[in-house]
């Protein structure tokens, strides 16, 4: 008879990759079978430059009519929903790995935005939402006399 040294690592190992296959077939993530619908976040870039805050986010197949951008107490949410096409039917499908329905992004806005001057567009699926700074957080450079 061997001796085998117990490694519990190994158990747990096992166990994890079983609920993750479990899930995998449960969310059918592995067979694309099932349209996936729900809550969905797009992805976002969030960057600044000197005059302003930028934020893109990704929104393909999502018609402007269906995106909301709203500024309430120091917060801007995005939201929207990405719909179905009605002219191709759910048997038809062999793969399916974009989420559908409705999607949610929140941000804290920093005091320094001036949120009467906000813009928002669209353009090839990447919605833009450009923060302007406020014209006394702005930086500004001070001149040094030499005497």
């Amino acid at each position: 008879m061997a001796i085998v040294k117990y490694n519990p690592f190994r158990e747990l190992r096992t166990m994890q990759d079983q609920m993750n296959r479990m899930l995998d077939m449960a969310w059918n993530r592995e067979f694309g079978e099932e349209l996936k619908e729900g809550v969905w976040q797009p992805p976002v870039d969030i960057y600044e430059d000197e005059h302003s805050v930028i934020i893109k986010a990704e929104v393909p197949d999502v018609e402007q009519k269906d995106i909301e951008v709203k500024i309430e107490n120091g917060t801007l949410t995005l939201r929207g929903e990405r719909k179905h096409s009605s002219d191709i039917r759910k048997e038809n499908y062999y793969r399916v790995e974009r989420y559908f329905g409705q999607f949610q992004r929140s941000f804290s806005l920093p005091q320094t935005i001036d949120q009467d001057k906000v813009q928002a567009t669209c353009d090839k699926g990447i919605l833009t939402i450009t923060l302007p700074k406020r014209e006394e957080t702005k930086p500004k450079p001070i001149s040094i006399e030499v005497k």
